[in-house]
């Protein structure tokens, strides 16, 4: 499980094949997951200047893999007792989004991502979502796209700084949203009740 706080903006040495290989300055041991760009993914070698992992041919096709060069965004897998800041996030992608725009308020920034309509159910306003592993707040939510607000701080810290019109991204939808959606549409098969929906929520 991640929380969606970047731990490092860290370096590309590599990605050939299903290897990618990461130089960055958090330490990581063979076998740790760790989210890149919002993706989780296991640790199978690590360097005296960083870590690598694999990606799967099927990781490659669902994942925006335009992205995985240059830098990554990277979050270790939290451990037990660690503070808890951003949302609960699994590292599991949903969909690629595409960013239509990028609106520079002054003291703002509002990106508009388009997704894919099926996975606007997913998307709740005021809620929460992970672009390329950052947590973020949903403003607006529309037929085909969202609207997200950041900050200078996230802009400049982030590889939001260096997305564009066109540009791809990983999004990871809120879990709660997936999971009560799913159980809706299976209710009549399932046969759940209201008190039940609750107690799995609260089991989370």
């Amino acid at each position: 499980m991640f929380t969606g706080l970047i731990r490092e903006v860290a370096k590309v040495k590599s990605f050939a094949g299903s290897t990618l290989s990461i130089r960055s300055k958090y330490k990581a041991n063979l076998g740790d997951s760790i989210a890149i760009n919002g993706a989780c993914l296991t640790v199978v070698k690590v360097d005296a200047d960083g870590f690598a992992v694999e990606l799967s041919p099927e990781s490659q096709k669902l994942l925006a893999i335009e992205n995985y060069k240059n830098e990554v965004h990277i979050e270790p897998a939290m451990k037990m007792g660690d503070r808890f800041e951003g949302h609960i996030v699994q590292g599991h992608v949903d969909t690629v989004g595409t960013i239509k725009e990028i609106k520079n308020n002054g003291n703002s920034y509002d990106v508009f991502i388009t997704v894919n309509k099926k996975f606007i159910p997913y998307i709740v306003p005021k809620g929460s979502i992970t672009i390329d592993g950052v947590s973020l707040t949903v403003n607006d939510v529309n037929e085909e796209s969202f609207r997200l607000t950041i900050i200078p701080h996230t802009m400049k810290e982030t590889l939001f700084k260096n997305y564009r019109k066109g540009s791809k991204v990983n999004v990871e939808t809120d879990m709660f949203a997936r999971y009560v959606a799913h159980i809706i549409n299976h209710q009549k098969s399932t046969s759940l009740s209201w008190n039940e929906i609750d107690a799995i929520n609260a089991s989370f």
